[in-house]
């Protein structure tokens, strides 16, 4: 699994689509775990993969490593066919799993000193500079750390390599907020070097904070595929607006998209659900002394998705 640096290669050489499934489908036996999804991760994006327990993530993500075998449908990394190329496909990545299973007696600079052999060696600068900003004692047996610890493990083996895509699913579970944050940075800075992303998270608002698109899985279907803000468009916002004389309960009336309106004296309230250009274009006909609109929230979003979806 030698790991080679993504400026290694010409852009000419990689596909715009670093990832991409067509129709991907994947039975076990009469468990349809995913029915025939497509979609695509960009080269240099990060991309969010969302959905709840059993919506299909780890599945598919497991046919994209050639870990699983589809049923039917194709997916295709840096342009080869997994299931033809799955050995060249993994050179050129690093994947963290959800699941951790590290060697009870070894230590964290033997397992990286091991994966060093197999990947062609590694820089020592660099594992030393990871070990500090998560503050991980290299020295101390796996089977002595806590779950938090083997995970600051894995996440420096993953950021160790400079690859061209890294596959991070539930990168964070049990890191405190600060790791959480440092986790962030590194991700920030993997594609600052012109890595590739795909980022399978509960953890909604790291999410947020970091993909530049996000594709939602519900029940082995993909129910929404969209940058972040388009996203939290489709959640309504709370408008609240203050007015230097009575509300013009008419004016607003035509607003579309406003819905639970309420006109009290000087201040009017509503829930606002698409673009705020119709409402914006009302008020500035009139003297507004002060207007709060609350800014929508992925998780909001992704949350309304799950249970529109649901049988």
């Amino acid at each position: 699994m030698a790991g080679v640096p993504a400026s290694a290669l010409s852009t000419a050489a990689v596909p715009a689509a670093i990832v991409a499934v067509d129709g991907l489908v994947k039975d076990y036996g009469a468990v349809h775990a995913v029915r025939g999804i497509s979609f695509a991760v960009r080269r240099n994006e990060i991309l969010g993969f969302l959905g709840p327990n059993g919506a299909g993530k780890t599945t598919t993500i497991r046919c994209l490593l050639d870990l699983l075998r589809p049923t039917a449908g194709r997916v295709e990394v840096f342009g080869l066919d997994t299931g033809r190329d799955g050995v060249a496909i993994r050179a050129r990545l690093t994947y963290l799993p959800g699941e951790l299973r590290l060697p009870e007696r070894q230590t964290a600079a033997e397992l990286v000193a091991g994966l060093g052999r197999l990947r062609g060696g590694f820089d020592p600068v660099r594992r030393e500079e990871l070990a500090a900003r998560l503050e991980l004692d290299l020295a101390r047996p796996m089977r002595n750390l806590s779950s938090g610890n083997r995970r600051k493990v894995a996440l420096l083996l993953a950021f160790l390599w400079p690859v061209e895509l890294l596959v991070l699913d539930e990168p964070t579970g049990g890191l405190d907020p600060l790791m959480q944050r440092e986790f962030l940075r590194l991700v920030r800075e993997a594609r600052a070097r012109g890595a590739t992303i795909l980022l399978s998270s509960h953890v909604l608002s790291e999410v947020q904070r970091v993909a530049d698109r996000v594709v939602v899985l519900r029940a082995g279907l993909v129910v929404a595929d969209g940058t972040v803000d388009e996203l939290r468009r489709r959640v309504s916002q709370r408008v609240e607006v203050w007015f230097s004389g009575t509300a013009p309960a008419a004016a607003l009336d035509t607003v579309p998209g406003l819905a639970d309106r309420e006109s009290e004296g000087r201040r009017f309230t509503a829930t606002l659900t698409g673009p705020i250009g119709p409402l914006l274009r009302v008020l500035a006909a009139h003297d507004v002394e002060s207007m709060l609109i609350e800014e929508p929230d992925l998780e909001e979003a992704v949350l309304g998705l799950y249970e529109e979806a649901a049988p």
